[in-house]
């Protein structure tokens, strides 16, 4: 028996010597010292040994097992010493390169438009009001002279979730659910997104608008005007020139389109502008009295006018970008210059 463990502690030791791994290391220790392995075993047969010979069989299985453990321990020392040197020559870092910047988001250019837009009718003393974008039927057409069956329906492009549910056309809905819920005076404008069924170099299904609206008692076409020119003298330089041209909404009578002096040729005519020298930027009017029944006003006490706008248009005219698609690719190439 004696043999047998200076036989196995050779054999352990050789093994130990070719492994090239911490894992094939284990493998070796379990099956020369583990519970189940030889040396395990040669205990186990020390029963049938000599009253004599079994003190000194037990003292050397001992020590066996004693340098096992040793050179196993030494060897998987080597093993990890290894390991470290080959992973510090194959992750070298050269510590003289340039460091890699973090990059650092940004504002989408509609968000950053949209704010600017809000912020220059908040200094006109405008509220901020929202409102859902699963509209009702009542809210986004019947409530703004739009009832069932009439033409101007047409010209909305509308997603219907049912025959009384809608995704929002426009913002105008947010105009009816606050009048619902305040008292004149009122002065508020509403950013948000809305749905229509066309797509194109400057349409999209999903976009965004700002719609405006003042009520209060003797509001004048005038203060319409005053508003809107003051509002595009803000956003695009004092010296641009601004016209009203009569138009139809549903909802407001008499109705305007506002147009301001084309930002790209400065007015002289260029394929932009189709060489009008203008370009057409939001739609406005004094909100229709039916509107107003719609309600609870009283039409012969108060009178208002609202406005709505693309902010994908505006953020096309201050940047120049002539694809509105540009604005949803998510291409960092074109995002970072803003």
């Amino acid at each position: 028996m004696k043999d047998t463990l200076n036989r196995i502690e050779a054999a352990a030791l050789q093994s130990a010597a070719e492994v090239v791994s911490e894992a094939e290391l284990q493998q070796v220790r379990a099956r020369y010292l583990g519970r189940k392995g030889e040396i395990t075993a040669v205990m186990k047969g020390m029963g049938q040994l000599s009253a004599e010979e079994r003190p000194q069989v037990g003292a050397l299985a001992n020590e066996v097992k004693d340098r096992l453990e040793a050179a196993f321990t030494e060897r998987q020392n080597e093993l990890r010493n290894q390991a470290m040197q080959l992973k510090l020559v194959s992750e070298r870092l050269d510590v003289t390169l340039p460091g890699r910047r973090q990059r650092h988001g940004s504002r989408h250019p509609i968000t950053q438009v949209t704010e600017e837009i809000v912020a220059i009718f908040a200094a006109l003393g405008f509220g901020v009001a929202e409102g859902p974008e699963i509209e009702k039927d009542f809210y986004n057409f019947e409530a703004l002279n739009i009832p069932k069956d009439h033409p101007a329906r047409d010209m909305q492009d509308t997603f219907y979730v049912s025959e009384d549910v809608v995704l929002r056309t426009h913002t105008s809905p947010v105009q009816i659910r606050t009048m619902l819920q305040q008292q004149p005076p009122v002065r508020v404008v509403a950013p948000g997104t809305v749905y229509r069924r066309d797509s194109d170099i400057t349409h999209s299904p999903m976009f965004h608008q700002i719609e405006g609206f003042l009520v209060d008692r003797t509001v004048t076409f005038g203060d319409l005007k005053g508003i809107l020119t003051t509002f595009v003298t803000e956003c695009f330089g004092q010296n641009t020139a601004v016209r009203f041209r009569p138009s139809f909404f549903p909802f407001t009578e008499p109705s305007a389109e506002v147009d301001i002096q084309c930002v790209i040729c400065g007015g002289s005519g260029c394929r932009v502008c189709g060489q009008s020298g203008w370009l057409e930027i939001l739609g406005s009017g004094m909100i229709d009295p039916e509107v107003f029944k719609s309600v609870g006003y009283d039409p012969e006490l108060y009178s208002g006018f609202a406005f709505g706008m693309g902010i994908e248009r505006i953020a096309m005219l201050k940047y120049g970008v002539n694809d509105l698609r540009l604005f949803f690719e998510n291409d960092l190439r074109f995002l970072k210059q803003f």
